[in-house]
């Protein structure tokens, strides 16, 4: 069976009113926000990752970036761009920059779970990003309006669970508040992987 070409699109060109402007940029753990959605899909076998971002939102490395325009667009302008921008995939995986607690086992169960159709991440019974959809459905996405995004295409997808603190995106400097007390300190990873810390053997 020929391996499919995956391809990421992480939307992260929201105006983040409610932050009062720059929350991908804001430190979380230590790293920006968005370096948290990165990090978590970097081990993945993608064939392109493709990054829909607003001015002052951080580069990422291995990303192409696409500027939203125009800067005031709905989600769904930022999810046409992205797929405009993919380049022979057999099917997207689309992400929010602004969830960053995600874990990479999850987008990685996702991946193998995926059959070439739909599936997305469901909390309680709210089908949410992530999602990866089939180059079938590509049509669909690039015409949807305003900012509801693919959630029409996923309301009857397979699914996988987040928990409610997984699924927690960043909306408010609360938000922000909350992920970082559900993350270790930045201090407390470092010791669990230098020799003679907690990690080590």
């Amino acid at each position: 069976m020929t391996e499919r070409r995956i391809a990421l699109v992480l939307l992260a060109a929201g105006r983040a009113s409610r932050f009062g402007g720059g929350k991908l940029s804001a430190l979380l753990a230590g790293k920006p926000v968005i370096a948290h959605a990165a990090a978590a899909t970097a081990a993945l076998p993608l064939a392109q990752r493709i990054l829909v971002a607003a001015p002052g939102v951080p580069d990422l490395p291995g990303f192409t970036r696409i500027a939203l325009d125009p800067p005031d667009a709905p989600q769904s302008r930022s999810l046409a761009l992205g797929l405009a921008a993919v380049q022979g995939a057999d099917a997207v995986l689309i992400a929010l920059a602004d969830m960053p607690l995600v874990p990479a086992q999850h987008f990685a169960a996702m991946l193998d779970r995926f059959d070439g159709d739909r599936l997305t991440s469901i909390c309680g019974a709210q089908p949410m990003p992530p999602a990866l959809l089939g180059g079938q459905h590509f049509p669909a996405l690039m015409a949807l309006t305003g900012d509801r995004g693919a959630s029409a295409l996923l309301r009857d997808a397979p699914c996988l669970a987040l928990t409610p603190e997984q699924a927690l995106d960043i909306d408010t400097p609360e938000d922000l508040a909350r992920a970082e007390a559900l993350l270790p300190p930045p201090s407390a990873l470092r010791a669990a992987t230098s020799p003679g810390g907690e990690g080590s053997t």
